[in-house]
């Protein structure tokens, strides 16, 4: 029988992505766990490996073609000793990729909705990864996440796949799901209270209509990363209740600290940066205020185990967030190394999807460009993010006498339904302790 292979779901902000080599041609055998092509997402270049196993009927989809629609077929599979199955009339290959520039006219491809789950089909194997994790849609529009032989299974025994419960990874529906099932016993549960929403997108305004004479200007296409930045941060910005809470900080003490450890460190080669300080602060400040490190969800709110911070790094076209998990329990070579690593390998879009999905919080340091203070939208689904401010002398006032010191200006923006006024107040005292007498964060 032969099978699809879909476009895959490397990350849940994914909807389309770049095919940018096949590993595999037609005629080919592949094997389960075969590396069979790269794709290029909004975040970071990938390979994706192959979970059914065959020989490559057709490659639906040419190397170098963008915009492709996630759960798009991009080959297909035909068991061995098969013979070769001709692609249907329906479903025409993807164009290549048009010259740079030029705008892409959408796809007939329908607009998946993606999850964080491991990328996968058919039967589960030790390791994970596979190469699709295609999403079925119920006629309620409740997302069922299934390989695609048992959607083929359960199609053929009139099942809906809402009903059943999957044993796959994180809950993926899979073959030996659907294998007992009688034909046409599972019946999707009625929804209680269900109505479509009726709330209108907000209407964005052509060029032409706000008044953007044409020659004026060059347009430069949205690529993948932008258009979700875009989208999620408009999301949070509009759906989140949120405030700002804004101290200084005076940093003398934290830049002599700096100074001393990053001698200690000289031979390993490791240099401690003021970024690496503050992030082993928060982490350290997170679990002081526990109910700080903590995520709102419709279940309840998530308090955290461990303090996974994410760092905002700015890269060609966007920016993205990778984490340094449970930093509570690392030493500031370590974080600095990690973080260093972790950056390079951002700005080249080579970060593994679990690398910068999943942080219980975030910092975003602008105090390399100067900038005094400012205040960072939400990194949903986290509690809080913190945005530091350039380190500068000010004028302050110490025991009634006016002095100088180092002052750097942080704004800690809070979740309201998760992290109050009183939370977020706490944890930027616990914070202002670390910072000033960075000697506490290793008592």
């Amino acid at each position: 029988m032969p099978i699809d292979i879909l476009m895959p779901a490397l990350s849940p902000t994914m909807e389309e992505g770049t095919l940018a080599k096949w590993h595999v041609r037609k005629g080919d055998v592949v094997k389960s766990g075969d590396v069979i092509a790269e794709i290029e997402t909004d975040k970071a270049t990938m390979e994706v490996e192959a979970v059914d196993e065959g020989v490559v009927d057709a490659i639906l989809v040419p190397e170098g073609t963008e915009n492709v629609k996630v759960n798009a077929p991009i080959a297909r599979l035909s068991g061995e000793g098969e013979a070769a199955s001709p692609p249907p009339q329906s479903q025409p290959a993807a164009a290549p990729a048009p010259p740079k520039g030029e705008q892409v006219a959408p796809t007939p491809a329908a607009k998946a909705e993606t999850n964080s789950s491991p990328i996968g089909g058919g039967e589960p194997r030790s390791g994970g990864g596979g190469a699709a994790l295609p999403a079925a849609q119920s006629s309620g529009g409740q997302r069922v996440f299934a390989s695609p032989l048992a959607r083929r299974i359960a199609a053929q025994k009139n099942l809906d796949l809402t009903a059943l419960k999957g044993s796959g990874p994180h809950g993926r529906i899979i073959k030996r799901d659907v294998e007992g099932v009688a034909p046409g016993a599972a019946k999707a549960p009625a929804r209680a209270g269900a109505a479509a929403s009726t709330t209108a997108p907000r209407q964005v305004l052509s060029l032409a209509q706000m008044g953007i004479q044409d020659g004026s200007y060059d347009l430069v296409p949205l690529d993948g990363m932008r258009k979700t930045v875009a989208r999620r941060l408009t999301d949070s910005f509009r759906d989140v209740p949120h405030f700002p809470l804004t101290i200084d900080l005076e940093i003398d003490a934290l830049l002599a600290g700096r100074t001393k450890i990053n001698a200690m460190l000289e031979k390993q080669g490791v240099k401690v940066s003021v970024n690496d300080l503050v992030i082993k602060a928060c982490a350290i400040a997170l679990k002081q205020v526990p109910e700080a490190n903590a995520s709102y969800s419709p279940e309840g709110i998530a308090m955290h185990h461990h303090a996974d911070i994410a760092m905002a790094v700015a890269i060609d076209g966007g920016l993205i967030t990778p984490i340094i998990r449970a930093a509570e329990t690392k030493g500031l070579a370590a974080i600095a190394t990690e973080a260093k690593d972790l950056a390079a390998r951002a700005r080249t879009r080579k970060l593994k999807p679990e690398e910068f999905q999943g942080g219980t919080f975030s910092v975003s340091n602008l105090g390399m460009f100067g900038i005094k203070a400012f205040a960072s939208i939400l990194n949903e689904p986290q509690g809080a993010i913190l945005s530091v401010g350039a380190g500068e002398q000010r004028p302050v006032v110490k025991n009634g006498q006016l002095a100088i010191a180092t002052v750097m200006t942080v704004t800690l923006t809070c979740d309201h339904r998760v992290v109050d006024g009183a939370i977020g107040a706490r944890w930027l005292q616990a914070f202002k302790v670390l910072i000033e007498d960075p000697i506490t964060m290793i008592v």
